[in-house]
């Protein structure tokens, strides 16, 4: 395995590949779990040479204590990089990425404006740079997303098509913990307590997977807005939980619905307090 931190560096290794043949991408910001590391192998799986960026994307943080206090663990990352069939990790410094500031604003087809758009201004926009960035970079013909991030993965769907980036986006599933808890770098900074709280999440969750099964859709099943209601409570009656939203959406447009008529696919997202940690996650419904 190849470690990079500069672009020369990236350039150099990523020419010594045989021309006839397709990269695998995985962009992360480090600290790695089993969830990234999913990624990775399904990543080398699909293609010889394998990609991995790290780096804390500081464009895409609306609240700086949150970027300074993002974990950053590069020596045991790059440890389970290698066992995980990486062949090169790119560790660019801010200025390798961003050597003048970053000014461009990106159309993504109002797909922020529900969910983390609005809690978050800026944020995918951010993402947006730093991908599109990386792509040029890397130049993959397949890079890889994980679908814990539901949101974040159909607005990078939307602008790599619509700027024709000539890469395949291939999603994969969440990965959780054995109590049910999404992984994510942000849990490490869990409590006791609150980590023994977080799996009540995917739990509510769950119960309104069930409630929306195909044979509840067709008798007696709570509008969406009255399903998202319950699943708050559900979840705030932990009081170590607190709900920040909880939307049902059409998973394409991300848009809330009123009905479970308005779309084929139907997703629910929520963002969920745990103490000053905040935790994301959504449960396909329909």
């Amino acid at each position: 395995m190849t470690i990079c931190y500069t672009l020369s560096q990236l350039s150099e290794t990523l020419a010594s590949f045989p021309k006839d043949i397709q990269t695998g991408f995985v962009p992360t910001m480090g600290a790695l779990h089993e969830g990234h590391i999913s990624l990775v192998k399904r990543a080398a799986e699909d293609c010889r040479e394998v990609v991995v960026s790290i780096f804390v994307n500081p464009t895409q943080f609306n609240n700086l204590d949150d970027l300074a206090k993002y974990p950053r663990t590069v020596e045991q990352d790059c440890l389970m990089l290698e066992k995980a069939g990486a062949t090169v990790v790119f560790i660019p410094s801010e200025n390798e990425i961003y050597p003048q500031k970053d000014e461009r604003v990106f159309d993504l087809g109002e797909l922020d404006k529900y969910g983390e758009g609005p809690r978050r201004p800026g944020h995918f926009n951010g993402v947006a740079q730093v991908v599109t960035r990386l792509f040029d970079l890397v130049k993959p013909g397949y890079a890889y997303f994980g679908e814990k991030d539901f949101q974040q993965l159909a607005i990078i769907r939307y602008f790599a098509a619509k700027l024709k980036y000539p890469v395949k986006i291939v999603s994969c599933p969440t990965v959780r913990e054995s109590d049910g808890l999404a992984m994510s770098s942000r849990n490490m900074l869990l409590s006791a307590d609150h980590r023994a709280a977080a799996p009540s999440i995917y739990k509510a969750l769950k119960k309104a997977a069930d409630i929306t099964s195909a044979q509840n859709l067709s008798l007696n099943c709570p509008a969406p807005e009255e399903l998202a209601e319950i699943v708050a409570g559900e979840i705030n009656s932990n009081p170590l939980l607190k709900t920040e939203y909880v939307e049902i959406v059409n998973a394409i447009t991300l848009k809330p619905v009123k009905s479970w008529e308005e779309a084929d696919e139907i997703q629910l997202c929520t963002a969920v307090f745990a103490g000053k940690v905040r935790l994301i996650d959504n449960q396909k419904l329909k």
